[in-house]
């Protein structure tokens, strides 16, 4: 038996951290064999720049991809939503695990929810497209709020608002779900209100394409419905030519399991499945003009059908008037 050490990539974040080790728990039990972190920096990581301004796209990946083709480490997990749209040929989607919740959360003052935020709340978030989801809901609901751009990780986040300079931060559940930061949730956002990034809550398992071995053994963790959902979600993006600073939402679920899983129902799981649902979104961050469609079709068997899906809707929502909302596009 192969005993030498699997060698994960993985940013160094207390995130990425958590999620890596996660991974590499789940493969020494699919291998059999011992697997190291080894802790790489990104641009995304060092850079102060927003986001939006660095080009979003690929910049916590790059460092990590260059590691696999150096081949100074065996496979690499990354947050999907980071990930370009496009794969490099070397490389594999060796595995897309079962997905966390895919929801956006807010962490606010004194526990609020959305709906309670006083008027002319400040809430932040580093995301143009919940800007644009949160703006247009506050303009359609009738609240008073501000969105103001910020940075960092999830105890900077969440400090804002410890120390009163924000009423409220916006983040990822399944990010504080992974880092055992659950409990500073006060509102879970329905995606009928801001539709996640694709991706969303999906971690990926990559590794070198030619490493049948390694390839074989990791896809053990894969999750088929999980995989054909980011598969359709990450087609309607690259469909709309977004790099991940333009405001696209997209959320492929299973109609049937969405509602007993958001609370929480053991038996949600035990249902047939036939359909699933994708759901877009696209639209000015002051949320002035958003263009929002849905499409339901058979869950699709192949990677080919998922990718249909999603590009699908997304010449839907171009046909709306998506294209002219996108600003400058990412190149």
């Amino acid at each position: 038996m192969n005993d030498k050490p699997l060698r994960l990539g993985t940013r160094r974040s207390k995130l990425a951290m958590a999620q890596s080790g996660q991974v590499a728990d789940a493969v020494r039990r699919v291998t059999g064999r011992p697997v190291e972190l080894v802790e790489i920096t990104t641009y995304g990581d060092v850079s102060r720049a927003h986001l939006a301004q660095i080009g979003g796209t690929g910049v916590f990946v790059t460092a990590l991809r260059d590691a696999l083709l150096r081949g100074e480490v065996d496979f690499a997990v990354h947050s999907l939503k980071d990930l370009p749209t496009a794969q490099p040929e070397e490389l594999v989607l060796a595995a897309v695990p079962v997905r966390e919740d895919p929801r956006d959360v807010i962490v606010a003052r004194d526990g609020l929810k959305l709906t309670d935020l006083p008027r002319g709340a400040r809430i932040g978030t580093g995301s143009p497209r919940r800007m644009a989801q949160l703006n247009a809901y506050a303009r359609g609901h009738g609240l008073d709020i501000e969105t103001v751009p910020i940075r960092g990780n999830v105890d900077t986040r969440i400090g804002y608002v410890r120390s009163g300079e924000l009423d409220a931060v916006v983040l990822a559940a399944a990010g504080l779900n992974r880092i055992g930061r659950g409990d500073d949730v006060t509102d879970f956002l329905p995606v009928d209100t801001v539709l996640p990034a694709p991706g969303q809550g999906a971690l990926a398992i990559e590794c070198a394409a030619g490493n049948a071995d390694l390839i074989a053994a990791l896809a053990e963790l894969d999750d088929p419905f999980t995989r054909a959902a980011v598969t359709a979600e990450r087609s309607l993006l690259a469909a709309l030519e977004a790099g991940c600073s333009a405001p696209v939402g997209a959320l492929a679920d299973l109609p049937p399991l969405s509602a007993p899983l958001e609370r929480g129902d053991p038996q949600a799981d035990r249902q047939i499945v036939k359909e699933m649902r994708l759901r877009g979104v696209v639209g000015t961050t002051d949320g002035t003009t958003l263009v929002q469609l849905s499409t339901t079709g058979p869950v699709p068997q192949t990677h080919d059908r998922a990718v249909a899906l999603g590009r699908g809707l997304a010449a839907e929502m171009l046909a709306q008037g998506a294209a002219g909302l996108m600003g400058e596009r990412a190149h």
